[in-house]
């Protein structure tokens, strides 16, 4: 009785139908995490309850397996991954749980794995200072005159851009933006890196968000003489990243023109003779109606 009595605390935490009987203690010890926080002062407060068995849900969508190896962590601070779990569910499990996710935390045999985590998340923190810095000014240009929309070329800080007044490229770059940034540029040749680019525009709410390489025309190579006395002018073309975005609200809706015939009798009717002076045509656009007026 002496010794039951002496025995310390323990909570019973059932995670994908698997219990685990731990002394909270050793959640306390980490008051920043999810479940010291649960377990901490504050317990009585906490919106996490136990059920009808005194048992707490938690963790919903977690593997056991992969809860078993994260409950490491509070008994020595590192978690030691086995084979056969996977590094990204680990990942999520640490991001549920609020636990740092880092080379001092996590020890694994599988490193291009573990290496592939930390490089998104340093991807992310790149990538979120290019756009205050580099890209948002571009944008906000963009927007002041008007445009709902965006195209930037990423060229290096060497590459230099000289077309012929007279001849331009006929492809519509003149109205691409253009960014010089060898650092940009060497961030999106990774195809990881375009990917975290994207998710991060998503957050931010831009949308027909695209990012990928493309030809770029940089400078005159040779002029093509065409029969008729008619020059073709051309270019050095460059493969460099490029960056699509819209923040258009009304998407899809300026692309057409929504024509109403409200009430209309044409002179051309082949089924009746009599035709009435008295013939109305309603369209949304002016020019339209003054030229339909005109035939």
């Amino acid at each position: 009785g002496s010794s039951q009595t002496a025995a310390p605390e323990k909570v019973t935490l059932v995670v994908d139908g698997t219990r685990f009987a731990v002394n909270p203690q050793i959640f306390t010890a980490h008051p920043d995490t999810m479940l010291g926080r649960m377990f901490g002062p504050g317990r009585e407060y906490n919106f996490t309850r136990p059920n009808e068995k005194g048992e707490y849900e938690i963790a919903e969508g977690i593997s056991s397996a992969v809860f078993r190896t994260v409950l490491d962590y509070y008994k020595t601070g590192i978690i030691n991954c086995p084979d056969g779990i996977s590094i990204p569910d680990l990942r999520d499990t640490c991001d549920y749980l609020c636990i740092n996710f880092d080379f001092n935390t996590i020890k694994c045999q599988d490193l291009s794995a573990l290496l592939h985590e930390l490089s998104n998340d340093g991807a992310h923190k790149q990538f979120d200072s290019y756009l205050e810095e580099l890209i948002l000014p571009i944008m906000v240009d963009s927007a002041r005159k008007g445009e709902r929309e965006c195209h930037i070329v990423v060229l290096t800080d060497e590459d230099t851009v000289d077309w012929d007044e007279d001849h331009p490229p006929p492809m519509g770059e003149e109205y691409s933006q253009i960014l010089y940034s060898s650092k940009l540029y060497r961030f999106f040749k990774y195809i990881e890196n375009r990917d975290v680019a994207k998710a991060v525009l998503k957050e931010r709410g831009l949308k027909n968000i695209r990012i990928g390489i493309e030809g770029y025309p940089t400078c005159k190579e040779k002029v093509k003489r065409r029969p008729g006395g008619r020059s073709e002018v051309i270019y050095n073309y460059v493969q460099r990243p490029f960056i699509q975005m819209s923040w258009e609200k009304e998407e899809g809706k300026s692309r057409h023109v929504d024509f109403q015939c409200v009430r209309s009798k044409s002179l051309t009717n082949l089924v009746t003779d009599d035709v009435s002076e008295d013939h109305e045509v309603i369209m949304h656009h002016p020019p339209q109606v003054d030229e339909l007026d005109r035939l």
